[in-house]
């Protein structure tokens, strides 16, 4: 069968992407080592003309016979995941040339797992679901242990393999269950099936189950969380940027056109799974960061607890409950690319420090990195007007509107206890005896990304609605 133009066009973001990555590889490979800063810069580019070409010009529809989708949300989703990779191979730089490790295959690779997420987002059947889960999570193994000399990394990469490959089986027994009792796994005939009854057959609902569950390990919701202490703490410090950001977009986009589309006849189903998973994350995500002393750490249970509010306004299961996700992840975004930046920038006698106890006195020794670093953790915290204060109230404001009162009031709360830890790393900062000075950080990418993404909490604080209204439209997409 000829595959019509129409098709090639929706697609058009992915061929880009994938036909800059060959040409990359083949470059690299050619020209050896000394390819390795081209390669970086190129790719980066790459990933961010494809985030251009997603609305040059702006086009929905289906495509592959209705394996793709392309709408309004798609396409916002897929955007935030482009600039996250391309701001991730930015400021990985710095700290593999610093360790010795920096290699043209690493941006590669990071490209090679933006597209997986970008056939994730766009999938519009299991099978399309699994393909473009696989890409994505097996160049993701391989970056996670990517700095092979050390012991913490390669250990990161074998937990994450291993832990991610249950996941998948779990993923794709759910979805032999569910083409069992739908008779297919096209998004449609599932929607379809269930439309006709099937919806009370348990082993559907139990396929369902697994679907989640292998989506929960994705991004880190309890309780298939406990890959992400680990892996954050052991992967090189800008893998530990990349997997905080662009992996848990893809996911949750997925995770949100999977259930509010197919298997919206079994809300009453799955809305308790997701309402379980984000009390859980929130409690988890809370009380588990009380007492973590390594930095990195304590940001992998920081977005566990994320993750617990997203999964609230997923839980909702409304176009305002998706419109609040949309905006929460934009900032949640911005957020995490701020401060891992500035973890980055923290170095002593030009060797990296992870423990907070290492932030002592920063706000004397170097001012700017201080600021910056308290308008990313009251943000985080949800303390007013900041912008994270925003994220969580239009959060808490679909789940009482979808009557999820005591869903949402332990949110309020375990956003209270977060907010301790959060708060401690602002007053190390700003009140603690002053330890060995961290050294003064050179005008380079990651200051900027820390500088770019301060400016942009500060504008989203004061001036909420563009955002907002971008994130309206991409729920509406969902639910027309």
């Amino acid at each position: 069968m000829i595959v019509g133009l129409e098709n090639w066009t929706l697609a058009r973001p992915e061929l880009f992407l994938a036909a800059a990555t060959a040409l990359l590889l083949v470059y690299g490979v050619v020209r050896g080592e000394i390819a390795t800063p081209f390669v970086s810069a190129a790719t980066s580019v790459a990933l961010l003309v494809t985030a251009a070409l997603l609305f040059l010009p702006y086009r929905e529809g289906t495509a592959f016979s209705s394996l793709f989708i392309v709408d309004r949300l798609t396409a916002t989703m897929k955007s935030m995941v482009l600039v996250g990779s391309a701001v991730a191979i930015l400021m990985s730089r710095a700290y593999f040339e610093q360790a010795k490790a920096w290699r043209f295959e690493y941006p590669l690779l990071v490209a090679l797992a933006t597209l997986g997420m970008m056939l994730m987002i766009s999938a519009n059947d299991l099978m399309a679901l699994y393909v473009g889960l696989e890409l994505q999570s097996l160049a993701l193994y391989v970056i996670a242990a990517f700095q092979r000399d050390s012991v913490r990394s390669t250990e990161a990469g074998v937990k994450y393999f291993v832990l991610g490959s249950v996941a998948s089986g779990m993923l794709l027994f759910g979805s032999s269950l569910i083409y069992g009792f739908c008779g297919g796994t096209a998004f449609v005939q599932i929607s379809g099936a269930l439309a006709d009854g099937r919806a009370t057959e348990i082993g559907v609902i139990i396929g369902l189950v697994f679907v989640v569950a292998g989506l929960a390990f994705k991004v880190s919701a309890v309780p298939f969380h406990m890959w992400t202490p680990d892996v954050y703490e052991g992967a090189p410090t800008p893998v530990t940027a990349l997997f905080a950001v662009a992996p848990k977009i893809a996911a949750m986009s997925l995770l949100v056109s999977v259930l509010v589309g197919p298997f919206k006849p079994l809300f009453a189903q799955w809305q308790q799974i997701i309402v379980v998973a984000s009390v859980l994350s929130m409690a988890l995500g809370a009380f588990a960061a009380l007492r973590q002393q390594n930095i990195k750490r304590l940001m992998a249970y920081s977005s566990i607890g994320n993750v617990g509010y997203i999964l609230l306004g997923v839980a909702s299961g409304t176009e305002k409950g998706i419109q609040a996700v949309v905006f929460y992840l934009a900032i949640y975004l911005v957020m995490t690319l701020g401060v891992f930046a500035t973890i980055l920038m923290m170095k002593r006698r030009n060797i990296m420090v992870e423990q907070v106890s290492d932030l002592a006195g920063l706000a004397r020794s170097q001012p700017m990195m201080a600021l910056g670093m308290l308008i990313f953790m009251f943000s985080l915290a949800g303390i007013p007007p900041l912008a994270g204060f925003w994220g969580k109230l239009y959060i808490f404001m679909a789940a009482v509107e979808a009557k999820l009162f005591v869903p949402a009031v332990l949110g309020v709360l375990a956003s209270v206890v977060a907010s301790y830890y959060y708060l401690r790393i602002v007053k190390v900062m700003y009140f603690d005896e002053p330890a060995e000075a961290i050294d003064g950080p050179a005008f380079g990418i990651n200051r900027v990304v820390a500088l770019v993404a301060a400016f942009l909490i500060a504008v989203f604080s004061l001036v909420p609605q563009p955002l907002s209204l971008i994130a309206e439209a991409a729920a509406k997409g969902l639910f027309q």
